[in-house]
């Protein structure tokens, strides 16, 4: 990671984030798909590590229901006629000192997620129960998760004794004049069509009020943006990268639609 990840800070969460970081505090990102989560986690990494000596600093697992304990802890693998240890990515993030992501914990089996629990309070330490190991965590070493609470159920939820365990931060996305500086940089989209697509932006959220709870994310209409700066049609690039993406329900394509219409009459 030699040069610095692009992000734009909105609130004081640069600030709180290095806090955290100094005190070894396990750190929740909550907020919508595309919002910049991701962003701001290698942002971080590289505000924090570009002076420490580490050639991985951020490790990054998404996490999906078939996630096992042994996928982030590590598994015995065969090589030639011995068996060798490999460690898992949560492993080898507590080893080096680097910064572990789990993308989206709330998808993880809940008994994957229980595992984390020793990493996260004074202990700092990862048991490895198949090398009967107690790995002491790195003094460099943070735990960084994330959920989108809009996909939140009774069957997919962080417990409370994992949840009270992290520091939170929620996200959500720019305001209309950030999210057209990010599209602006992101895209490489002149100012115009940045402005009109962040107004796009802001209109599909506000369908949130007829029962559109997701809205457009940033992340689409950087895609838009990209397609346009390549001689794709503006309104063919939005119903592309925003209408189709956003939904399968036709009210709601229809709607989307209606609201490109006016910004691209």
């Amino acid at each position: 990671m030699n040069e610095q990840p692009f992000y734009l800070p909105f609130a004081d969460e640069v600030d709180v984030f290095k806090a955290a970081y100094e005190s070894r505090l396990p750190v929740l990102l909550k907020g919508p798909t595309g919002c910049g989560k991701t962003r701001f986690v290698e942002h971080m990494t590289w505000e924090i590590f570009q002076k420490k000596e580490i050639s991985d600093p951020l490790i990054t697992v998404s996490c999906h229901e078939d996630l096992t304990s042994t996928d982030l802890v590590g598994r015995y693998l065969l090589k030639g006629d011995e068996t060798v240890w490999q460690d898992g990515p949560l492993t080898q993030a507590v080893r080096t000192g680097a910064l572990c992501y789990l993308d989206e914990v709330v998808e993880a089996r809940k008994d994957t997620t229980v595992l984390i629990h020793s990493l996260t309070d004074h202990r700092r330490v990862l048991p490895i129960d198949k090398t009967s190991e107690i790995l002491q965590a790195h003094q460099d070493f943070l735990l960084v998760i994330s959920y989108n609470p809009g996909y939140q159920s009774i069957l997919k939820d962080l417990k409370p004794s994992t949840r009270q365990r992290f520091v939170s931060l929620t996200f959500d996305y720019p305001d209309e004049e950030l999210e057209a500086e990010i599209i602006e940089h992101e895209s490489g989209a002149d100012a115009s069509v940045s402005s009109r697509l962040a107004i796009i932006g802001k209109k599909v959220r506000n369908l949130r009020e007829h029962g559109f709870e997701e809205g457009v994310s940033t992340r689409l209409l950087i895609y838009a943006g990209e397609l346009m700066k390549r001689g794709i049609d503006a309104r063919r690039a939005s119903e592309i990268a925003i209408v189709q993406a956003v939904s399968d329900d036709a009210n709601i394509q229809e709607a989307v639609s209606n609201i490109i219409d006016v910004v691209w009459p």
